[in-house]
């Protein structure tokens, strides 16, 4: 695979996370580095890091688009939301980068053919297929409306750590969602209704903070 990445040292949780996805771009300085340095058959896509620049970044994002260089996935933290508003990319991930949202949405830009064949994650006995939306327990189907999966795929690419309802509404809603973190208990308490008694202890309350799954 042929993946640049501006800046050319990126930060290290994203460089940790690039080498857990097993992805290992080339830094470029900017667009005349990235197109003298282009391969011949071109870049397969061009990973743009915003941290604490994120005007000049996203005008490199933008010099990349517009020239038609490659796809552009964009690293960016939730408050840069009006910045990208305005900015051609082709997809985008949240921080802090999970290593498994980030290899899964790489591929899905590089070879997107791919990508529909290999997009199923598991936890346990757990499947989800990210291409059909349609989860399973072991061979038994899962019921889910589109925002209880959406939640469920976000728990199982990022286990382990706490998320606040707040940082669950803005990761798995979207910014432009005013509903309260109530909608998030509510969610939570139909997935381990939905998951089976025996599945309950996999989503974990935090009392005051939120929930950890796995």
């Amino acid at each position: 695979m042929r993946i640049a990445i501006h800046p050319e040292e990126p930060s290290e949780a994203l460089s940790e996370a690039l080498t857990t996805a097993r992805l290992t771009p080339v830094g470029v300085a900017d667009v005349l580095a990235l197109s003298e340095g282009e391969h011949d058959e071109g870049w397969d896509l061009v990973i743009v890091e915003l941290g604490d620049s994120p005007a000049p970044r996203l005008s490199f994002a933008r010099r990349v688009k517009e020239a038609d260089l490659a796809r552009v996935l964009i690293v960016a933290a939730a408050t840069d939301h009006a910045e990208l508003v305005s900015t051609p990319y082709d997809d985008f991930v949240l921080t802090p980068v999970s290593p498994v949202e980030l290899a899964v949405r790489a591929l899905r830009l590089i070879e997107p053919s791919s990508a529909e064949t290999e997009e199923t994650l598991h936890f346990k006995d757990l499947t989800l297929d990210l291409a059909t939306y349609q989860a399973r327990v072991g061979s038994t189907p899962i019921d889910l409306t589109y925002m209880e999966y959406e939640l469920l795929r976000f728990f199982v690419t990022n286990q382990g750590r706490v998320w606040s309802r707040e940082q669950l509404l803005s990761r798995v809603w979207g910014y432009d969602y005013f509903g309260g973190a109530r909608t998030v208990d509510v969610h939570v308490r139909r997935l381990r209704s939905k998951l089976g008694e025996e599945r309950v202890s996999w989503i974990t309350t935090v009392r005051s903070v939120g929930y950890r799954f796995g």
